[in-house]
């Protein structure tokens, strides 16, 4: 193919893929399968690859990511990006109407629109494509994260229809519910920190330098504001309902999440029916934006220093007192992670008394420039964890001293270190002791080995004591050494060495979650007892064969590697071997095993099926004595191919000589 007929195709390509995107995403309605889908783009990324210089800014590929951004520019804003005012009663709403009618002669009406709660961004667009992403920053300026945002799905990088030749438009990146949810799961089963809410993940997460990472974590955006000088209408409501049609995901009327309101009462109607609903969203809210609707007014009521006079914010009620910050801790997590904790005059606060709230990392401490002694507002978080939403600066007095995140642990003096792209600071000594007792304590819980007679207080009160420095020391305990200690009756102690010769019995895939190898929750733990079937195996293997296991990327296997490698967690190991417990896969625990036709088999499962599921072909695979991979390579012995599979795999087996074998050839192989 000559260059002139790449550049059509690539075009036409984009076009099209633009297009279906559009309709997925804004339209919620697809016009093509899937795999037709990763057809067209596969053709596409190997055009680009073929052809590097007729890559476009706004090529459908950059949806994946992939880019690690070293730095993030800052660039001043077109318009400044001011804050709106804010109201918290109905009061507060009709005066805001009663300022609007001294300097507006006619009828108002207004737009009454949910306030998401995320991060603002602004949309810059030239002849219908992308060319500029910025954050809010001071209002002035703000920071250039384009390559970030071209990964959220509900943000256009092309426009379709008619659109204005230049303009701009605003909205709010945020963080569903159920994404917050599925991403703290995944942080819990590694043993991280959890992240504080959706709105400071998705700002974080919008300030990440590698934009996989970004893609990965599905952000979405509403977009509800719209700037230029060649709007196709005067009317806010109106020019929104077009910008449906260019492809933006804007407020949806029919959702009730926008409303026209041709008197102030309506708006309250609005704000009523919000406060009443808004725990049902998939998404956070804060309350209610109030604007007025006709272009021409708002020119005519123009702005204040820090904000528009035609908008406010309502916000809805919640509660938030105000106290001071006496002094910062630093709390040491099993992972090594350091926590600053405040600690607080005590408050009352939805009942109960607050003395303590976290502020997460330094990046949270930075960003409200806490002093020590300053005043801080308090709220809790989902009604049940208090968090610092804000500082009063006004009353700060003159001599207050910044805080400075610590450099060096709190507990052994270590200097801290701080991955590139990581919020959190950590200690590397693995023999800190808050990380030692943490360990024990993961190791000892109820989905790990599940130690009974054993509590993390016991954990704390033996490690206190002397008598374990690892979990491994568990499995030395002597009746003669636990009856000294406070609270240890004869009967608790029998109860506890009994717990621990019981525990023996757990098997492998809970003994190598228990291990508390970063990364490596219950769900990878089984995927690598499964496939290595022992300890040894799963210690020799290379980086390769651990990305091979399906559903094991880098991240996975880099830091099950680090963990074998570790001479201290080889020892510890070594001694639970030869204490007995599980480090391989019993007969009986691969499912009754059918037969052995597929012993010494790697298969890779991909597409859709009709007889099976995936996960239920992937389990008859391991029925039959096979393996699952998900990586498709030279050792792959087959593989079972489905509708809507993507193109690369079905061209990587035919490269590599890997056999491709129908459902249908798969049950009469294992039949």
């Amino acid at each position: 193919m000559n260059l002139e007929k790449a550049k059509a195709r690539i075009e036409q390509l984009s076009k099209e893929l633009h297009e279906h995107n559009y309709n997925y995403y804004i339209k919620d309605k697809s016009l093509i399968a899937d795999r037709a889908f990763d057809e067209l783009l596969s053709e596409l990324q190997k055009l680009e690859e073929e052809y590097p210089s007729l890559v476009m800014d706004n090529s459908p590929t950059k949806r994946v990511g992939g880019g690690v951004i070293k730095s993030f520019k800052t660039v001043k804003h077109l318009r400044p990006m001011l804050s709106l005012g804010n109201s918290y009663s109905k009061e507060d709403l009709l005066d805001f109407e009663q300022r609007i009618l001294k300097v507006i002669e006619a009828d108002v009406t207004y737009t009454a629109e949910l306030k998401y709660d995320g991060v603002a961004i602004a949309l810059h667009y030239k002849n219908g494509e992308l060319v500029q992403a910025l954050t809010r920053g001071d209002g002035t300026q703000g920071d250039d994260v384009t390559e970030n945002v071209k990964t959220i799905k509900t943000i256009p990088i092309q426009l379709r229809g008619d659109y204005p030749q230049e303009f701009e438009i605003r909205g709010e990146v945020f963080m569903s519910k159920k994404s917050f949810e599925r991403l703290n799961d995944q942080k819990k089963e590694a043993g991280e920190p959890l992240m504080a809410n959706p709105r400071n993940t998705a700002s974080g997460t919008l300030k990440m330098q590698d934009s996989k990472v970004v893609a990965a974590r599905n952000l979405d955006c509403f977009l509800y504001h719209l700037l230029g000088n060649d709007l196709p209408y005067e009317t806010h409501y109106k020019n929104l309902e077009v910008a449906k049609e260019w492809g933006f995901k804007v407020p949806d009327a029919a959702q009730r999440f926008i409303q026209r309101c041709e008197t102030i009462e309506s708006v309250f109607s609005f704000v009523s029916y919000w406060d009443e609903r808004r725990n049902e969203l998939p998404f956070e809210v804060d309350g209610v934006v109030v604007k007025v609707n006709d272009y021409h007014q708002q020119e005519e009521l123009g702005f204040t220093a820090k904000s528009p006079r035609w908008a406010i914010a309502y916000k809805f009620e919640t509660e938030r007192v105000l106290t001071r910050l006496l002094s910062v801790d630093y709390q040491v997590g099993r992972t090594g992670s350091v926590t600053p904790v405040a600690n607080l005059e005590p408050v009352q606060l939805l009942g109960t008394t607050v003395k303590r709230a976290s502020l997460h990392n330094e990046d949270f401490i930075e960003g409200f420039g806490l002093h020590f002694g300053d005043q801080v507002y308090v709220e809790k978080g989902g009604e049940i964890i208090p968090k610092v939403v804000g500082v009063n600066i006004e009353s700060r007095a003159l001599a207050a001293v910044k805080i400075q995140h610590v450099k060096t642990c709190p507990e052994c003096d270590s200097t801290l270190l701080r991955n590139e792209g990581e919020a959190n600071y950590y200690c590397v000594n693995d023999n800190c002791s808050p990380q030692v007792i943490g360990k024990i304590q993961h190791f000892i819980g109820r989905k790990a080995m599940d130690i009974e007679g054993l509590g993390d207080e016991t954990v704390a009160q033996l490690y206190r004591a002397g008598l374990i420095k690892n979990y491994a020391d568990l499995y030395a305990l002597k009746k003669e050494d636990l009856l000294p200690l406070d609270r240890m009756a004869e009967k608790s102690v029998e109860k506890l060495l009994e717990g621990v010769e019981k525990s023996l019995q757990i098997s492998f895939e809970k003994v190598l979650f228990a291990l508390g190898i970063r990364f490596v929750g219950q769900t990878v733990a089984k995927k690598l007892v499964r496939h290595f079937k022992s300890i040894e195996a799963l210690q020799k293997a290379s980086f390769e064969e651990l990305v091979e296991v399906d559903e094991i990327g880098d991240v996975i296997a880099k830091s099950v590697q680090l963990f074998f490698q570790n001479e201290l967690n080889q020892e510890l190991v070594n001694r639970l071997k030869n204490k007995g417990l599980q480090f391989e896969l019993l007969l009986d625990e691969t499912g009754s095993q059918e037969s052995e036709v597929l012993s010494g088999k790697s298969l890779v499962v991909s597409g859709v099926f009709s007889l099976f599921s995936r996960d239920e072909l992937k389990a008859l695979i391991e029925k039959h004595g096979g393996k699952n991979v998900s990586g498709i390579s030279k050792s792959t012995s087959f593989l079972v191919a489905g509708d809507k599979m993507g193109p690369a795999k079905l061209a990587k087996a035919e490269k590599l000589g890997v056999q491709v074998i129908s459902e249908q050839e798969f049950v009469k192989m294992i039949s």
